[in-house]
């Protein structure tokens, strides 16, 4: 299968490099949809369009079992600073986390399984934003599941770009893959006042201070130390006027965490937190922004992919990943199905392109490998599918 996807690694490079041009954010993907569309009607595929808002889903073979190659969308609001030929073309938006080589894998791999003859159907899942969420902090993969992606699914996979693992490696384990993650909004509220005559108000300032030290002690002090987790304030927002005490501070974070009843804990804890405002004679505002679950990869998917990249890369190129608490929406998928997600090694030997960074980008050998490894492991997963 690496053979095969090697003589079309010009094309699934031509792919990436049309999509990497034209980026668009997430829930208005419709110039990617229409491409999408395009192509893989060109390579027989039925195809299901605005699926969850944008997503496409193409199928090739009919009857069970089910598998499906997820691979996400949308572009990141970044302006590009890299000088190539096939830099975006579009003003502040850019193709900085890989959804574009995800894409053109992803095409690779119905390319090459249009060529082989499979009991069952491959449903390949475009799905639109994974970067956001929507008005109510829900992103693509949920909508696309509620809209039928995963139904009659047998299983699922997917791969993300690593740019830290060189070409010709990939990384896979099964269990807790990313972590889950929401987003917490709070406003600390007092009574403002002249900054002269702070005796005549309560400060939220004040207050903010006690609350801050609060959150940033849950993880450290109301949580088993072996459970990771994280809890990070990024904003916090009081006060046009030095003279003035504001009557009102808004702060806002993020959550990360690997179990479920972690997450529980900390949200407890965090409204604890805020009940200090109103021992010290102030009051609070809270609400949670929902994000995505933690990303639990099937052992029985997870194995097969690491069997199949020991089979066409060498047992040494099959490594365990670095654990982190990056979240990633394909967690919604492997809640639904049996699922797995392995990291595709990217890296440009002496210049390391980081993700979400206006200079990303990536060595482009590694995109037959992409295609090749979700090519042999649906295969699989077809012939001899997950009961």
């Amino acid at each position: 299968m690496l053979e095969q996807a090697r003589t079309i690694a010009a094309q699934i490079s031509s792919w990436r490099r049309e999509f990497h041009r034209s980026p668009e954010l997430g829930f208005h993907e419709h110039h990617t949809a229409d491409r999408l569309a395009h192509i893989v009607q060109e390579m027989g595929c039925r195809v299901r369009r605005g699926v969850g808002g944008t997503g496409i889903i193409a199928e090739l073979g009919t009857g069970n079992p089910v598998v499906g190659i997820r691979a996400d969308m949308d572009a990141l609001p970044i302006q590009e600073e890299n000088a190539c030929e096939y830099t975006s073309q579009v003003a502040n938006v850019m193709h900085a986390c890989g959804h574009d080589s995800h894409m053109a894998m992803a095409l690779g791999a119905g390319a090459l399984l249009a060529r082989e003859s499979f009991p069952g159907t491959l449903r390949l899942i475009f799905q639109p934003a994974e970067e956001i969420g929507d008005e109510n902090g829900v992103s693509g993969a949920p909508h696309m599941i509620a809209d039928g992606a995963a139904e009659g699914l047998n299983s699922a996979i997917a791969l993300h770009i690593d740019p830290a693992l060189p070409v010709g490696a990939i990384a896979i384990e099964a269990g807790p893959s990313s972590g889950g993650v929401d987003t917490f909004h709070a406003a600390v509220i007092g009574s403002g006042g002249h900054g002269a005559f702070p005796h005549l108000t309560v400060d939220p300032v004040f207050l903010s201070g006690y609350i801050i030290l609060a959150l940033h002690g849950i993880v450290s002090r109301r949580l088993e130390p072996t459970q990771p987790a994280v809890l990070s304030i990024g904003s916090i927002h009081g006060g046009d006027a030095s003279n003035v005490i504001p009557s009102r501070v808004e702060m806002s974070g993020t959550i990360r965490y690997m179990a479920m009843e972690i997450h529980q804990t900390i949200k407890e804890e965090i409204q604890r937190a805020m009940e200090i405002t109103r021992a010290l004679g102030g009051d609070y505002e809270l609400r949670f922004e929902l994000g995505y679950p933690p990303m639990i990869n099937d052992r029985r998917v997870s194995d097969l992919i690491s069997q199949v990249g020991s089979d066409l890369l060498g047992p040494d190129n099959v490594q365990v990943p670095a654990k982190h608490l990056g979240a990633e929406d394909f967690g919604s998928f492997t809640q639904a199905v049996p699922g797995a997600m392995f990291s595709l090694g990217c890296l440009i030997e002496g210049d390391e392109r980081f993700v979400h960074h206006p200079r990303f980008d990536m060595d482009e050998r590694c995109l037959p490998i992409g295609s090749a490894i979700l090519a042999e492991t649906a295969l699989r997963l077809l012939r001899n599918p997950i009961q």
